[in-house]
């Protein structure tokens, strides 16, 4: 078993920056897959990033994608989401989730909720204008 712990959420204004991190317990995960999803209000679940065990393969939403940056540091069972430029519908809860399957590249399968076996409680965001 895995538990997933999100942090570094908060209230933020248009424009600042943030660090999501999302801890690993129970058991290494340095050879998951590790997504970030997000949820706002009456919206369903979307991805945002992922990242294979190595942090050589990535992949993310086009509505953030040069802004958002997801890195790990497998020696401190962890992964990070780096949010810059936050916008109002940035706005969400995110949770971080772990697939037991160590891929080498990044695909398609990755940017779906059903490929995740582990889930995190999630961390709110919410930018105000």
């Amino acid at each position: 078993q895995v538990q997933l712990v999100e942090s570094g959420g908060g209230l933020v204004q248009v424009g600042v920056s943030l660090r999501l991190s999302c801890v690993a317990s129970g058991r290494s995960f340095s050879a998951f897959t590790v997504g970030w999803f997000r949820q706002a209000p009456g919206k369903e679940r979307e991805f945002v990033a992922a990242i294979n065990w190595s942090g050589g393969s990535t992949a993310y939403a086009d509505s953030v994608k040069d802004r958002f940056t997801i890195t790990r540091d497998n020696a401190k069972n962890t992964v990070y989401l780096q949010m810059n430029s936050l916008k109002p519908e940035d706005t969400a809860v995110y949770s971080c989730a772990a697939d037991p399957g160590r891929k080498s590249t990044i695909t398609q399968s990755s940017r779906n909720t059903y490929a995740y076996d582990y889930w995190g409680q999630g961390t709110p965001v919410t930018v105000s204008s």
